[in-house]
């Protein structure tokens, strides 16, 4: 896996990233969500660099010019709900793909918050044969969510190159998804945490992402 690591660098994102971590500024919801989306249109920029382009002609009021596009076919993924404000971000650069939708949450079949597995629940995507496809999913914790995404997408094809955009990700999620993604997948990541709790989230981390975006759930 190539790990695109921005915490490595001097870059907007950092400041991001603190507000989105600080306990006060988080209680902010819309700044919370434009945070993230933020950093999805940084990363996009950067993922732009990565793709194929094409020389075509342009008309202009006053006459011809040959441009570089990109001409890859991109399918966009967001892991529902936390994943929507990136997806967004993402959207706002890459704004002609095809976009795609899956809902994974955690189940607690004895009650036990230290005991859980990853379901997916739903699915609707375009087919990604030969395509490029970016999957978001803003807090890389154990990996097993990825994991699952993975397979639930194999029936509707086999991508040409794939790209993982998180916000924040632990080091044992990092490892766990680089034994399970092509070794030639792309992971573009904020920051890396060093440790997850026994309920699998990540330490410091910012807290769960969905319920900041959208507020708590039952």
């Amino acid at each position: 896996m190539i790990i695109n690591d921005f915490s490595k660098e001097n870059s907007l994102i950092s400041k991001y990233i603190f507000e989105l971590r600080d306990v006060s500024i988080q209680k902010d919801s819309m700044r919370f969500r434009r945070n993230i989306e933020r950093i999805g249109e940084i990363m996009s920029y950067e993922i732009s660099k990565t793709l194929n382009y094409e020389t075509v002609k342009v008309t202009t009021p006053l006459g011809e010019k040959e441009v570089y596009v990109p001409d890859n076919k991109i399918v966009l993924c967001s892991i529902l709900r936390a994943g929507l404000p990136l997806h967004n971000g993402v959207l706002n650069y890459f704004d002609s793909v095809e976009n795609a939708f899956i809902s994974a949450y955690r189940e607690h079949p004895n009650d036990d918050d230290d005991d859980f597995e990853v379901i997916v629940s739903y699915l609707a995507s375009p087919s990604i044969e030969g395509k490029t496809l970016i999957l978001v999913d803003p807090m890389l914790a154990t990996g097993k969510t990825l994991e699952n995404v993975l397979e639930a997408l194999k029936n509707h094809g086999k991508p040409k190159q794939i790209h993982i955009l998180s916000v924040i990700g632990a080091k044992p999620g990092i490892e766990y998804v680089e034994k399970i993604f092509p070794a030639d997948t792309h992971l573009w990541i904020a920051a890396v945490d060093d440790s997850l709790d026994s309920r699998g989230y990540i330490i410091p981390g910012l807290g769960d992402a969905g319920d900041l975006a959208y507020g708590e759930k039952l």
